[in-house]
């Protein structure tokens, strides 16, 4: 965000038969080069639509990646998403924060304003991509980067779209970066999961996973009640120097009441204990339960609040509200808009509630 308070304006130069080549099938990922003006520097890109339902709206979300220079703000690639069935279109952003601000490894994000060549395209929110250069912007150890890019990226050794037993433990994942002997450490990591008895499993899993960081981010996923959270929208780290795996949140705005459509969810949709495979397990250990107990009730005391949430949402809405005017896919839903700040706010004291009355199941 920039310090005069102003969004940044990105200027996004195609040729017309490149405009041409990407509507021509929005399902295709072969990207297009494109150039791109931020302030007074000039960026050689290639550019693609990114998503999977969402390349169907008017408003598109796009992958960046940068080749001249190669990187810009210790960054070589980023994510521009339109929020287009987010109304607040602050979700995301707030809950990647949110993540951060209890503890969780999580993406940087920011709103800028996008236009392509001359054309207004509106409020768009730049999103950090989780890759190599995520690892060593945190002085992380280098590692590998793993994607959750659908719901077979469960934990388990059934397949969460066919109910079959998996035919490669790796269904659901897509190596971003890394080397292929992590890909072993996975398959053993969900095999481990999935096959070690009681007795075996408070002991093991250590070995695979830093068990208090997974549990902040499930604590994370139930207080936002991102429902897809438990086995899509996730990446995963595996540490090159500890073996360990590390749970990323990613891509979080169907949250805070809403779903993927945009419409109303109850408080009361996804259960304080979650769900997936690794999760179930993890909270019939009881020390793993109690520790998960704990943390969940630091967090409702001091983050998910409205006392602590209300000046973030009022400071986002604030803050993208000047611009929606001149985003022409959201301009005539300003009045949803100003509506929205009251919606998360009554969302998070109701979600509260119900998480402080159901405590008693981690007992």
């Amino acid at each position: 965000m920039s310090t005069n308070n102003e969004m940044p304006l990105y200027r996004l130069f195609l040729q017309p038969e490149d405009v041409k080549e990407l509507k021509s099938d929005i399902w295709c990922d072969e990207p297009v080069a494109g150039s791109l003006r931020i302030d007074k520097k000039k960026f050689d890109i290639d550019i693609v639509y990114r998503g999977s339902h969402t390349r169907k709206f008017n408003k598109k979300s796009y992958y960046v990646s940068f080749y001249k220079p190669k990187t810009f703000l210790g960054a070589k690639e980023w994510h521009l998403n339109a929020e287009y069935r987010d109304p607040s279109l602050i979700r995301n952003k707030l809950s990647l924060d949110f993540f951060s601000s209890i503890g969780v490894c999580s993406p940087k994000s920011q709103h800028v304003f996008l236009v392509i060549n001359g054309k207004q395209e509106g409020v768009y929110l730049q999103l950090e991509s989780v890759d190599e250069q995520f690892i060593i912007n945190r002085n992380k150890a280098a590692g590998s980067i793993f994607y959750a890019i659908d719901g077979d990226a469960n934990f388990s050794l059934m397949s969460d779209l066919d109910k079959e037993v998996k035919k490669n433990l790796l269904l659901g994942y897509e190596q971003k970066c890394g080397n292929k002997e992590d890909r072993n450490v996975l398959e053993d990591f969900i095999y481990s999961i999935n096959t070690l008895l009681p007795s075996e499993f408070e002991k093991k899993i250590e070995k695979y996973i830093d068990v208090d960081k997974y549990l902040a981010w499930l604590a994370g996923v139930v207080c936002t009640q991102n429902y897809d959270g438990f086995v899509h929208n996730y990446s995963l780290y595996v540490s090159g120097e500890t073996g360990k795996i590390e749970i990323i949140p990613w891509d979080y705005d169907a949250t805070w009441g809403r779903d993927v459509n945009g419409k109303a969810m109850d408080y009361d949709y996804v259960r304080i204990q979650g769900f997936n495979t690794l999760t179930a397990r993890l909270l019939a250990v009881n020390s793993f339960r109690k520790s998960y107990k704990y943390l969940l009730t630091s967090i409702l005391t001091n983050q998910f609040t409205p006392e602590f949430m209300e000046p973030k949402v009022n400071s986002l809405h604030e803050y993208i509200r000047p611009y929606l005017s001149k985003d022409p896919y959201k301009k005539d839903d300003i009045s949803l808009f100003d509506q929205e700040p009251q919606f998360i706010l009554k969302f998070i004291k109701d979600r509260r509630e119900y998480l402080i009355q159901n405590m008693k199941l981690l007992d």
